[in-house]
């Protein structure tokens, strides 16, 4: 009995040290979320700050005046340089609008057969291969709009040079199919199926349930899962960098060289001008009125999900 005895008591004991051990941990563990989050947010804080810092340093040597309005960007040239930013918008939005045209048909289209008419077996095969697409390192995406999809295309356009839009474009889209494809899949799937069932029931065709019925209901998802690809596109340095050119045009021309926002600044970044000198101070500038782009991208996508969110 008094063994029986002690050894309740130590049991006591060890579940009482556990019980305290568990209150110290349920304490320490806001304590450590809370801190990860205050060095999320200033750490964005921070970067938000450099940029905005440097680019008034810019702004100093540069009027915002033609930085805003000039039409031409030559910040290397000998005599006094030109930096006007719409140049490199003007690159950016060409390679972002191609890769929008590509991957937009081909990922709805990939999602919808997904949600609506792949089997368990046939999602598990393509599932993974979009997936593996999406990990496909940019610099890859970029020599192979280089050395395959630019002399492909030169056979069908004889006066598509060796850098130009369209390439990186058509190859951009690739690489943000997987985005769209499974955002907008998941959107699809989220649809109730009874709202399928009752389509069905009325005669529509499993087609006309997908296209009439399904998609409006997960519309919130897919233009945001669209938005967002247009963000990525946006951003995306390598392949710009590698097989866009480094020729700063303001045109509609797709054939011809174009330099983006981003392929500038790892032009600058590569040491192609000195710390402190204008040219240098303008990659913040640039960063900076990359930074709004994809902003405005981001919160105009969370509007369209609000605005268009269906609740079941």
């Amino acid at each position: 009995m008094d063994h029986a005895k002690s050894f309740s008591i130590q049991e006591m004991i060890a579940e009482k040290q556990q019980k305290n051990r568990k209150k110290r941990l349920e304490k320490i563990i806001p304590v450590f979320l809370l801190l990860t989050a205050i060095v999320s947010v200033l750490t964005t804080l921070g970067i938000v700050f450099t940029l905005i810092v440097e680019t008034f340093t810019f702004f100093d040597q540069v009027s915002m005046k033609e930085f805003l309005t000039a039409k031409k960007w030559y910040p290397f040239s000998e005599t006094e340089g030109s930096f006007g930013i719409l140049p490199l918008v003007s690159g950016t939005v060409k390679v972002t609008l191609i890769s929008i045209i590509v991957a937009v048909p081909i990922g709805l289209a990939s999602a919808i057969y997904l949600s609506e008419y792949a089997s368990d077996r046939t999602r598990r095969v393509i599932k993974p291969i979009l997936e593996v697409l999406a990990g496909i390192p940019t610099i890859v995406y970029g020599f192979f709009a280089l050395t395959f999809v630019t002399p492909l295309l030169q056979k069908a356009i004889p006066s598509l040079e060796i850098f130009n839009a369209l390439s990186p474009g058509i190859v951009m889209g690739v690489m943000i199919i997987p985005m769209i494809a499974s955002l907008s899949e998941d959107a699809l799937s989220a649809v109730p199926y009874s709202m399928r069932q009752g389509a069905l029931a009325l005669g529509s065709t499993k087609f006309e349930v997908a296209l009439k019925v399904v998609v409006p209901a997960a519309m919130s998802g897919i233009i945001a899962s669209i938005v967002l690809g247009i963000s990525r596109a946006i951003g995306e340095t390598m392949i710009v960098a590698v097989a866009g050119g480094a020729t700063p045009n303001l045109d509609l021309n797709v054939t011809s060289s174009i330099q983006t926002m981003t392929a500038y600044i790892v032009q600058v970044s590569a040491g192609d001008a000195g710390y402190g000198s204008t040219i240098y101070y303008s990659i913040y500038a640039v960063g900076f009125t990359l930074f709004l782009f994809t902003l405005v991208m981001n919160l105009f996508a969370q509007f369209i999900s609000r605005k268009f969110r269906e609740e079941y």
